[in-house]
């Protein structure tokens, strides 16, 4: 099987973000990358396909600036075959991000498959992975806890509202977007992470893809930093005087009572 997976480099969820001076995006600087959560979930899904298909390979694509080529060598280093990276502005929606990633799948000889995660934690959209399929032609399934193959179709579990699930079937080539809950990701070994620098990763342009900045529709602005919270107080004093005093301050101050 030619096994397929999309990635995307998003800011760790520890890191400290600042924005631009003119407010109009993140700076970047001293930033630390990781790969999107959701997205290590669809790699170990394509790896754990590929040992049951004895020949099978899998490809991970990423679409963004240069410095993704770093979250293509976590998915190498994890046990990716290949890797491509089409190059993208840093500010690029997601419907640009579809259509570049479309576009490097569309120059692939065959394509049996396509994972990716369900969203990417910096932004939330939840859009490309659908966009991509859309442009792809194939059918998609997002939200997955569980997947069953067939020779020319899969039978996916997904998550929906109020804590049900829906069986869905889809025949392939197909998408599927990964949930949490779908696998536990393995850890890259040190061997792997050194095999890992060898790889090829194949480098492509917007024009090699077929896609443009003008196929970008959403532009961003004025970025704002969430309110500082204030600082939080403590109350001293015996029990009952302290429960007393709560009960002012959330009367009085926090009015929530």
């Amino acid at each position: 099987m030619n096994i397929y997976v999309c990635i995307k480099q998003v800011p760790d969820t520890e890191t400290k973000i600042k924005l631009t001076a003119d407010n109009s995006w993140i700076d970047t600087s001293g930033i630390k990358w990781i790969m999107s959560p959701y997205d290590e979930f669809a790699v170990e899904e394509a790896l754990r396909l590929k040992e049951k298909n004895a020949g099978s390979t899998v490809t991970v694509v990423t679409a963004g600036p240069a410095r993704a080529v770093e979250t293509l060598r976590t998915a190498l280093a994890m046990g990716a075959d290949t890797g491509i990276h089409v190059e993208i502005p840093e500010n690029a929606d997601n419907n640009l991000s579809a259509k570049a990633l479309a576009g490097a799948l569309k120059k692939e000889a065959k394509v049996d498959i396509i994972f990716a995660g369900k969203e990417a934690i910096d932004d939330g959209a939840a859009q490309t992975s659908q966009l991509l399929a859309e442009y792809s032609g194939v059918p998609y399934v997002t939200v997955v806890l569980n997947v069953e193959y067939g020779a020319s179709s899969i039978k996916c579990k997904r998550e929906i509202e109020g804590g049900s699930y829906e069986i869905v079937e889809a025949s392939l080539p197909a998408l599927v977007a990964a949930q949490k809950g779908l696998n536990e990701p393995r850890y890259a070994s040190l061997p792997n992470i050194m095999k890992a620098k060898k790889k090829e990763v194949k480098a492509l342009k917007l024009a090699d893809v077929g896609a443009s900045d003008a196929d970008q529709k959403i532009r961003f602005k004025n970025f704002q930093l969430p309110p500082p919270k204030q600082a939080g107080k403590k109350i001293s004093g015996e029990p009952a005087a302290q429960a007393k005093e709560l009960v002012r301050l959330l009367h009085e101050e926090a009015k929530v009572v």
